[in-house]
């Protein structure tokens, strides 16, 4: 009976956001793009958050890092996405709500449509993302395992910035008393490497970046960062700056903005 209130409650709302969809100036792109997937408010979700099952879809490293309390991660390019969302459901009668980064995010849209073409009911999308939820409902978010979070924990963009190299600097300023990581996924590297191989691959695993983080502190050496295309760093740079790190730098634009500028140099 509870689970019936509910589901009117929320089909209720979510008629209510679909008629206003167009009426967000832009704020929430992806609804004109995604007109057949329901959507929830950050204000509703968190009035019904323990009455739903809140599925983060981005990767384990950005849930790892940053999360809503209680959300479980089912990646949206994990080859049993679908699978494991049907045995979600199989275990709760619950809505699923699906939600990413941020507004622009297409993650939790697209796991949504792909869950209802997969003729899994009640799914929903919570499309404000992560970042909001966290500086509105600091208390509900956990941040590197740890609850409540801060807003000021909070990253801006003005302090990523602040780390960032375009790819000509971030060559030069390399150097001898500095320790280059390739965090890359191996299957993004493809053999090619911009330091001839003095760079060191590693996955995105605070656990075995640690050595390098304790070097550079304990020796006085700059950590140069770089991965495919300049947005996974966002999430390494939480854990920098909660191990205390002051001199790290990443590239801008990933190994691409360096690859790119080199093959045009050849056409």
């Amino acid at each position: 009976m509870e689970y019936r209130i509910l589901k009117s409650v929320l089909l209720l709302c979510l008629s209510v956001f679909s008629s206003a969809a167009f009426s967000n100036d832009g704020e929430f792109p992806n609804r004109e793009l995604y007109p057949e997937v329901p959507y929830i408010s950050i204000q509703d979700l968190h009035k019904q958050k323990d009455n739903t099952e809140i599925v983060d879809v981005r990767s384990a490293y950005e849930y790892d890092t940053l999360r809503i309390k209680g959300a479980r991660n089912i990646p949206l390019n994990s080859s049993d996405f679908i699978e494991r969302v049907k045995t979600l459901r199989t275990t709760s009668n619950k809505p699923i709500v699906f939600y990413c980064n941020g507004k622009t995010c297409k993650k939790s849209y697209k796991a949504t449509r792909k869950a209802l073409k997969a003729q899994i009911q009640d799914v929903i999308v919570y499309d404000a993302g992560i970042f909001d939820w966290a500086k509105q409902y600091p208390n509900d978010s956990e941040l590197l395992g740890k609850s409540p979070i801060k807003p000021e924990q909070l990253i801006s963009s003005a302090q990523f910035k602040a780390h960032l190299l375009e790819h000509n600097d971030f060559i030069k300023k390399a150097s001898n008393n500095s320790i280059i990581l390739d965090i890359r996924d191996p299957t993004q590297r493809d053999g090619l490497f911009i330091f001839n191989g003095s760079e060191i691959p590693i996955p995105m695993d605070n656990a075995k970046m640690q050595k390098y983080i304790d070097m550079a502190k304990n020796e006085n050496r700059t950590l140069m960062i770089y991965d495919a295309v300049g947005k996974q760093v966002r999430w390494l740079q939480y854990y920098l700056e909660d191990q205390n790190l002051k001199s790290y730098y990443f590239m801008e634009g990933g190994a691409k903005s360096f690859f790119d500028e080199l093959l045009s140099n050849y056409q």
